[in-house]
């Protein structure tokens, strides 16, 4: 029985698709005007193990994340960098289909643009008009009345009245409530747009998701999801545009991603305390990545320090330690209570640091049953198998285990000659520190009359 934890409701739900073995998924994707970071790396891995385990359930899977490729920020780095928009969003689409590739995250079903959505944008905004929950101002702009939707504030919890009294957003004199939000932005000479019964311009970003969901999944779809910093004011809006336009619920279970945290701050490009994707990989195995990001269930922060890096690449070094010199059959039994036990952390809101550790019992049941001269090869295989369900152990353990040793040879031979000067030190305990960062690095130490010699583990 699978359950998931609704924002909506604040609570764990049992899974019951709109239609009977299939789940349509909606995931809010990349703005793209720079490379992908962490942060971005983390919702896109966790929704694609989202997807692998409906999948492993028999479910057909419709998966559709958008790119949003015309906002504000396209158009002012569009400028700075004095290019077209287009030439712009277009090698940043290619960049963050090249880093999810290496992170293992295959493409969505279906990825709409919103410049290839305008005519699904302009009806949905003209039904908003129709039935006076949105408005023209004086500056062309388009706005929703949020005091027409009598729910706004369902998805966060954020009351309407509380809401206009702190808020934070610029006042405008075009706007009726300072929480109404812009469906359509007039163009101004300089700047990209497109034609519309209320003038040329281009659309506000929620309203994007709003029109391609609908276009793409129905009026009703069963799972929307996105980064947690989402839910307000985003996907608050989206639920307003939406049901607005519907007159009824749209979606029927939200789920949000954790963040990133770097000093206990959200990785953010705002804040400009981000990793992309790409310089992450120049320092670890994609698939470490992959296992730090999994290594927390998705609805908790995670900290992003080398140390949890350093830990994730440990314990993947580990599950291929362990079937390194086992000849795998392709296909066959698998153990069925360790994929009992699996599944159900799965069914259990996708609770990957809970599978993981189905995975790392198995090694020790590999390693103990090796020991004793018997039969591994269905727990090995068993062992393989579920780690592919994360998105792991898709290498051969030959190539994850000697990724980076020729760089790492210096380093190696730097570390052994400090350590031999602290022997000639006597100086005993930075001798005994260095032998153990040696381990840590696989490396086996091997001290005799003429010296020192070292080898891999």
């Amino acid at each position: 029985m699978l359950k998931i934890y609704n924002t909506l409701t604040r609570r764990k739900e049992e899974f019951t698709p709109l239609e009977p073995g299939k789940v349509k998924i909606y995931v809010c994707g990349m703005t793209v005007y720079d490379y992908c970071h962490v942060g971005h790396a983390r919702v896109m891995v966790f929704f694609d193990t989202v997807v692998r385990h409906f999948k492993s359930l028999g479910f057909e899977v419709t998966y559709v994340r958008n790119i949003t490729d015309i906002d504000d920020k396209i158009i002012q780095r569009a400028n700075e960098n004095e290019e077209n928009f287009t030439a712009l969003t277009a090698r940043f689409i290619d960049a963050m289909h090249t880093d999810t590739a290496k992170l293992g995250v295959a493409l969505p079903g279906l990825e709409p643009m919103a410049t290839k959505s305008m005519p699904e944008i302009m009806q949905m905004i003209q039904t908003m008009l129709d039935k006076n929950m949105a408005y023209v101002a004086k500056n062309k702009d388009i706005y929703f009345a949020v005091d027409s939707f009598k729910d706004y504030g369902k998805l966060s919890g954020k009351n309407l009245d509380e809401l206009q009294a702190g808020s934070r957003v610029a006042i405008s004199k075009d706007k009726r409530n300072p929480m109404d939000f812009a469906l359509w932005k007039a163009s101004k000479s300089d700047e990209p747009g497109w034609d519309a019964p209320w003038g040329t311009g281009r659309p506000g970003w929620h309203i994007e998701c709003s029109a391609m969901a609908n276009k793409h999944l129905g009026e009703k779809f069963d799972i929307h999801g996105g980064g947690m910093d989402l839910i307000f004011p985003h996907h608050e809006n989206e639920i307003a545009q939406s049901e607005a336009c519907i007159g009824g619920r749209h979606v029927n279970i939200w789920m949000h991603v954790g963040f990133v945290k770097i000093n206990d701050e959200k990785m953010s490009k705002s804040l400009n305390n981000f990793f992309t994707i790409r310089e992450v990989l120049e320092q670890y195995p994609a698939e470490v990545i992959r296992m730090f990001l999994l290594s927390s269930h998705y609805r908790s922060p995670l900290n992003y320090n080398k140390t949890n890096l350093d830990n994730a690449k440990s314990a993947l070094t580990r599950l291929y330690s362990t079937i390194r010199d086992i000849t795998l059959a392709t296909t066959g039994a698998i153990n069925s209570s360790r994929a009992e036990k699996f599944n159900a952390a799965m069914d259990d809101d996708f609770n990957t640091p809970e599978a993981l550790a189905v995975l790392f019992d198995l090694t020790r049941e590999i390693n103990r049953k090796r020991d004793q001269g018997k039969n591994i090869e269905t727990l090995a295989l068993t062992l393989v198998n579920l780690g592919s369900q994360l998105g792991l152990l898709q290498d051969r353990p030959e190539n994850f285990l000697t990724q980076g040793e020729a760089s790492d040879d210096e380093e190696i031979v730097r570390l052994i000659e400090e350590r031999l000067k602290a022997r000639d030190d006597k100086n005993w305990q930075l001798a005994d520190e260095i032998r153990t960062k040696l381990k840590a690095m696989n490396v086996i130490l091997e001290d005799n009359a003429e010296g020192t010699s070292w080898r891999r583990g």
